[in-house]
């Protein structure tokens, strides 16, 4: 499995461009699957249903299974949070693994970085790993970086990036 990750501060865009690459990406033979870091307390669960209740009465894993989908809730209980590569093996197989988050983990990142958002490139500031810059204003950081700027709302260039860069197509 290949891994690559979005990179960004809050509110660039990065769940919309995943949101808008995945089906291109799939859409050229890819298997894909993504693990996104969540920076605040979060529950898929709810209050009152079956599953909610016997996890809070102490399970430390539930399994909900449907003909649908099946989902496995794990309680860190004072565990601390699993590293990306723990949870990536976690993953059945697949071609590519996109992340959203662990903007410290060292594997290839896009940044997406809209000016507007009122914060600096991340690039550039001990961040190696970012090899390319999503942004809605290329002309406005080709002087900051000497990475490739892609325009962020040109998702098919986007898209053929990671797929050239992750070797799925030649260059």
């Amino acid at each position: 499995m290949k891994v690559f990750g979005l990179a960004g501060w809050s509110g660039s865009g990065k769940t919309t461009l995943l949101e808008e690459l995945i089906p291109r990406l799939t859409a050229a033979g890819l298997r894909v699957s993504l693990i996104k870091h969540a920076h605040h307390r979060f529950d898929i669960d709810h209050p009152g249903k079956d599953s909610y209740r016997l996890r809070e009465a102490g399970c430390a894993e539930v399994l909900l299974i449907s003909d649908q989908r099946w989902v496995l809730m794990h309680e860190l209980r004072g565990a601390p949070e699993p590293s990306l590569e723990e949870q990536i093996a976690r993953f059945s197989d697949c071609d590519l693994v996109l992340v959203e988050g662990f903007k410290q983990t060292p594997i290839p990142k896009l940044e997406v970085h809209r000016p507007s958002v009122g914060k600096p490139l991340i690039a550039g500031t001990g961040m190696e790993t970012i090899v390319a810059v999503a942004t809605d204003e290329p002309v406005a950081l080709a002087g900051q970086t000497a990475l490739p700027l892609l325009a962020l709302d040109d998702r098919d260039a986007i898209a053929d990036f990671i797929l050239r860069h992750l070797g799925f197509r030649n260059a």
